[in-house]
């Protein structure tokens, strides 16, 4: 009886490591970036149409990069409150799902 409960014990121990050791699981971070197809504009080469969209829709944001692709796609940089996103606009000032750009 007592081999009995000292080989339950062990057995339950066993289990609880192992089952431990699995739920430790790493901290990763992926980040995509989609330039591909683009080229750096300076931003006093943007048409009117997308610096006039952003200081509607973006009012509390600054333009810091800008990038154009052979559609006349635009990819920008826009930085708020120390967060800087990714938008996309076409020539016209329409902004652009990043699934609406053409290559």
């Amino acid at each position: 009886m007592r081999k009995l409960i000292l080989s339950v014990a062990i057995l339950a121990s066993s289990l609880s490591v192992v089952a431990f050791a699995n739920n430790i699981s790493p901290i990763e971070t992926v980040t995509t970036s989609t330039t591909e197809g683009f080229i750096e504009v300076s931003l006093e080469e943007l048409p009117t149409t997308i610096t006039d969209a952003v200081k509607k829709d973006y009012t509390d944001a600054v333009l810091t990069k800008a990038y154009v692709n052979s559609n006349a796609q635009y990819k920008l940089e826009l930085k708020a409150e120390e967060i800087t996103n990714i938008v996309f606009i076409d020539k016209d000032g329409n902004w652009l799902k990043e699934t609406d750009i053409k290559a």
